[in-house]
């Protein structure tokens, strides 16, 4: 977990799975994230990975803010979920780079509910966008760095 980061609540996770993500963040399930078939509605999911893939950006200087010339765009995003969650409950979701490039990077998420069982697993392909040209932006050496220094590079192979 990177420099004590918890996110909306205050549950420490140090499970096995989590130890492999640098970001770390707590939440729980709120009933009105439930949907008509009494499940947490997929789009939630996307949330919280955007809510994990800001504390990382946050964490390493990747630039987000809106006012600079540098900017992220999500080019792709993806969930696999592999179990429903219900209310109540407590989610844990774990973010790292899977894989960087020149101009962009690959997040890999998971989600884990309380008894540490993972039920959800997610990707998004990132890229620095200069808003002056319009074009792809190489990622800056000095975030390249933090994201070194924080490890748990992922396995992932996409491009």
């Amino acid at each position: 977990m990177v420099g004590g980061y918890l996110g909306p609540s205050s549950k420490t996770c140090e499970t096995a799975v989590m130890k492999n993500f640098p970001v770390v963040l707590n939440f729980p399930v709120r009933w009105g994230e439930m949907d008509a078939l009494g499940h947490v509605n997929n789009t939630v999911f996307f949330r919280w990975f955007e809510s994990a893939r800001i504390a990382f950006f946050d964490q390493t200087g990747f630039p987000t803010r809106p006012e600079g010339d540098l900017s992220p765009i999500l080019a792709q995003t993806k969930c696999d979920f592999l179990k429903p969650i219900v209310y109540p409950a407590d989610v844990t979701i774990g973010a790292r780079v899977g894989r960087i490039g020149t101009s962009s990077l690959v997040m890999e998420y998971e989600v884990e509910v309380d008894d540490s069982s993972v039920v959800a697993r997610g990707e998004a392909v990132v890229v620095l966008v200069d808003w002056r040209t319009g074009k792809s932006h190489p990622i800056p050496d000095a975030v390249r760095e933090k994201i070194a220094l924080l490890g748990h590079e992922g396995t992932s192979s996409s491009s």
